[in-house]
């Protein structure tokens, strides 16, 4: 008993336990969130969890009993739903670094929004367990996330960072250009070369913008 309390008031569960507890809570109102504030959030708090689970002691099982959890199926949906309708067209990405694709030689479709309530589940119910304070379950919780984080959420962990990486700094400069793109359509005339003359604006009606120091035309093919 002593062993295992030593263990779960170490140092570096705590910082883990505190980071945890906020990426659930950070999830939990994501839907209150601007798309680019929750993608930023995200890349700094998904590394900070890694980095924080990677540092954990070793930690056994010492109990035969089955854990509590949290997280039911509609807290999933409902958690899932929020990040999908959040993420909008940016929530799938291609991921080949999966299992399947031994068996594909195809990239395979995922979701930022699955992953990470793939994770909170797991995160979800190793700190509702943890929270009870007591030591044999803390521990069992313990080492149930820790198992589960080399063998199941710590890669889809990594999986998400660049997916959502890749939302924050190459989608946005797609956008970006875009942008940029639709701004060519309009003729801007430089001096003397104004549309608007002493008889009026010679521009369509629908095609004119006029101002007080000019007219902008979109420029006619």
């Amino acid at each position: 008993m002593e062993k295992e309390s030593q263990t779960i008031f170490d140092k570096n569960v705590i910082e883990f336990v505190t980071v945890a507890a906020e990426f659930c809570a950070f999830l939990e109102r994501a839907e209150r969130m601007k798309r680019s504030d929750f993608v930023d959030t995200s890349l700094k708090i998904l590394s900070l969890l890694y980095l924080k689970a990677s540092m954990l002691p070793k930690c056994e099982t010492i109990g035969d009993e089955v854990l509590e959890t949290y997280v039911t199926e509609e807290i999933y949906e409902i958690l899932r739903i929020n990040i999908a309708e959040l993420m909008g067209d940016k929530d799938d990405y291609l991921d080949v670094f999966v299992q399947d694709m031994v068996y594909s030689d195809q990239p395979i479709k995922k979701s930022i929004s699955e992953d990470l309530a793939d994770i909170y589940q797991d995160i979800r119910d190793f700190i509702f367990v943890f929270q009870l304070g007591l030591n044999e379950t803390m521990n069992d919780s313990l080492a149930l996330c820790q198992e589960n984080f080399g063998m199941l959420w710590g890669q889809k962990l990594v999986n998400t960072l660049r997916a959502l990486h890749d939302v924050k700094y190459n989608q946005q400069e797609e956008d970006d250009e875009a942008t940029e793109g639709d701004e060519e359509g309009f003729y801007e005339p430089s001096d003397g070369d104004s549309c608007c003359e002493e008889d009026g604006c010679h521009c369509h009606d629908d095609d004119c913008h006029c101002h007080e120091d000019g007219c902008h035309c979109h420029h006619e093919e």
